[in-house]
């Protein structure tokens, strides 16, 4: 049957079938709803109890929501007559051309299933994705929601995010900034190591392990360049306390002990005249 036909056969129904019919179809409506939100909370917290993330079972919930509300409108359409087969016959029809229409949609509803399956992140990391950084606040069927640092609300597309590398900051609970620093040439190298060492050291916020290091690393132009790498908590605001507290320990300790933070300069020979 085509749609014109489907869509007699409906109305037709609703003549046909009176108060009765269509208080049992009301009552199996209101029946599913009501189940399809306890089955998706009972799901949703069974599935956390497994360890997985709230993303993954929120998901699993919705979906079995969904199904359950189809079946009510199943039995609520069958209860006032209507044949389920030229209706599901009509909709598939309709679908195709929706799955053409909609294709973007349906990517990125799929890459949405592929985030919570292969879990690169859970709600409250910070991630770095598409040149976009911040702490992860949800993903649905079509969108991952970011906040960054300046408390703009970022929705990256599910599909490029999958597409693109993306870099869990906060995953393994700690990571290790590198400051570099340059010494005036003459300055004995080793004293200049040691004080520096000692100075990342004594900042609160830098973990004592893994040890932060001092390293030279180039005869630069204008100065020695040194390297601090110290570790420090995940997060980005943790990051720049530990990259501000160090710098501030680096001056105050060189100030102590006369070492030049040289700036950059450049030497003019004159050509004497002819």
């Amino acid at each position: 049957p085509d749609d014109t036909e489907v869509i007699t056969e409906v109305g037709d129904a609703i003549a046909e079938n009176g108060a009765e019919e269509w208080l049992t179809a009301l009552l199996v409506m209101i029946v599913a709803i009501v189940v399809s939100r306890i089955a998706r909370a009972v799901l949703t917290r069974l599935v956390e109890r497994t360890g997985s993330n709230s993303f993954l079972s929120d998901f699993l919930g919705r979906l079995l929501g969904y199904v359950v509300v189809a079946f009510g409108l199943v039995y609520a359409l069958e209860a006032v007559g209507v044949r389920i087969n030229p209706l599901l016959g009509a909709l598939g029809l309709v679908g195709i051309a929706l799955a053409f229409a909609l294709q973007s949609i349906l990517e990125n509803f799929v890459a949405g299933v592929l985030l919570q399956i292969r879990r690169p992140f859970t709600k409250g990391d910070e991630i770095e994705s598409q040149e976009f950084t911040g702490i992860i606040t949800s993903v649905d069927s079509r969108t991952m929601t970011i906040r960054t640092p300046s408390g703009e609300t970022v929705r990256l597309p599910n599909a490029e995010v999958i597409r693109n590398p993306i870099t869990n900051l906060t995953e393994n609970g700690r990571r290790r900034t590198s400051l570099p620093v340059g010494v005036a040439y003459g300055t004995d190298l080793t004293t200049a190591v040691d004080i520096t060492l000692d100075a990342v050291m004594s900042v609160d916020c830098v973990l004592q392990q893994p040890r932060p290091i001092v390293l030279v690393t180039a005869f630069g132009d204008s100065s020695i360049d040194l390297v601090a790498m110290f570790w420090h908590g995940a997060t980005i605001a943790e990051k720049l306390q530990a990259q501000h507290e160090v710098a501030l320990a680096i001056d105050r300790a060189y100030a102590r002990n006369d070492i030049t933070i040289p700036f950059p300069q450049q030497t003019l020979h004159l050509a004497p005249e002819a």
